[in-house]
């Protein structure tokens, strides 16, 4: 996936195999680290939006100017940071809400009607396009 973190993370589970996600990634800890989002982090503090894991900050996020647009290696990771921002603010703020890592180590959300949400997928798609805006994203989560 090209994710720093996520490789050491793989790597220390070498071994697991199967179709089924990993439900002892789904804790604390993993979701401390894909809430790092480090990238984003730096440009919406450029900006001056302040990145609080609410539904708000998903607003301020969409209304920023895509610069990154232009250097598409930014745009790959800053779409990866978008989408683990994305289902961090869920998971924080939607009762029910986990983080389900698959043994490839891709991370997705299980929203509480059972719906599992591919939310880097949709944080590429934002870096990329501008849409689905990530607002809308969380409030069709959050209505699952």
């Amino acid at each position: 996936m090209g994710i720093v973190f996520m490789d050491r993370w793989r790597a220390r589970r070498e071994g697991i195999a199967g179709a089924q996600p990993d439900d002892a990634g789904t804790g604390e800890g993993i979701g401390e680290l894909l809430a790092e989002c480090e990238l984003l982090r730096g440009q919406a503090d450029e900006a001056g939006v302040a990145l609080d894991d609410t539904p708000a900050s998903l607003a301020a996020l969409d209304q920023l100017l895509p610069r990154w647009r232009d250097d598409p290696d930014a745009s790959e990771w800053l779409g990866n940071d978008a989408g683990l921002y994305l289902g961090t603010v869920i998971v924080r703020t939607v009762p029910g809400a986990a983080w389900r890592v698959w043994p490839g180590g891709r991370p997705t959300l299980l929203l509480p009607g059972g719906r599992e949400l591919d939310v880097v997928g949709l944080g590429h798609s934002w870096a990329t396009d501008g849409t689905p805006e990530l607002a809308v994203a969380y409030a069709e989560a959050e209505e699952d």
